[in-house]
């Protein structure tokens, strides 16, 4: 399959977009059904998140690579630069404007779901250092799970590993993992249990980007990449199978160069 930018522009606005709708909206649903209990309403919020993550990645992986994310963006073109069908400049500026826009039509079509104003400001302060600490722990760990799957051959684990990283970060980091910049703008235009006050939205964005330098920091250390050394990430929809034999040949071609994978 090999998509036009538009297709490609397109998964990504809808992706990021559904994606939000799902954060934005089972944190209403989860406010309604449990309004004096926090934790369960983050359970819930939570569960659903993880979930429809793992749904959408399936949908719109082999269109776009299932992005969702400007640092997911980011760290695919640092890190694929050199390499043969890496992502490129052209597709970073396409990307990146489709996930915002998308992202926002998302918390809209959240609020209008259930009888909301299409946009409230959000009231909730979320400017602190150990917010911004845990956004950094969230993007790192982000990034460093997505690419150690990518450059392993095991790119068909995607769809399940990070909507499970995406459901534990909730729990373990103070900031309820974020972990993307589209996201976070997005949540500022709803006045909901997901929401963020629009003044706190540059601390996060700016410390999910430093997460994410974190993040590349430790693929380059853990997963040096050589063009012999390791192959380039496998579709979601590569089968095992097919992706051990992909990872075999890359391995004996680089044996035969010289180079040990």
């Amino acid at each position: 399959m090999n998509p036009t930018p538009a297709r490609r522009a397109l998964a990504e606005f809808l992706g990021t977009g559904l994606l939000v709708t799902l954060v934005v909206g089972s944190g209403i649903m989860a406010q309604r059904l449990s309004p004096t209990d926090t934790g369960l309403q983050l359970l819930e919020n939570s569960t659903a998140t993880a979930l429809g993550l793992a749904v959408l990645i399936l949908i719109f992986g082999p269109l776009s690579g299932a992005h969702f994310n400007p640092v997911v963006t980011l760290a695919d073109y640092i890190l694929g630069r050199g390499r043969p069908g890496a992502l490129d400049a052209r597709s970073v500026a396409i990307y990146i404007p489709a996930q915002v826009a998308g992202g926002i039509l998302g918390t809209i079509l959240a609020n209008l779901m259930f009888a909301l104003p299409a946009v409230t400001a959000s009231t909730k302060d979320r400017s602190a250092g150990h917010l911004w600490l845990g956004e950094v722990v969230a993007a790192a760990g982000l990034i460093l799970l997505i690419f150690s799957l990518g450059r392993t051959g095991r790119g068909h684990y995607g769809p399940a590993a990070v909507g499970a990283y995406i459901g534990a970060a909730y729990w373990f980091t103070s900031s309820t993992s974020f972990a993307n910049p589209a996201v976070a703008i997005a949540r500022a235009f709803t006045n909901t249990f997901a929401g963020i006050k629009p003044s706190s939205v540059p601390g996060f964005v700016a410390f999910e980007l430093v997460g994410a330098a974190v993040g590349i920091g430790l693929i380059a250390l853990l997963y040096p990449t050589g063009r012999a050394e390791h192959p380039a990430p496998v579709d979601i929809n590569t089968d095992p199978e097919t992706a051990a034999a992909e990872l075999a040949t890359t391995n004996a071609n680089a044996s035969s160069n010289g180079s040990t994978p």
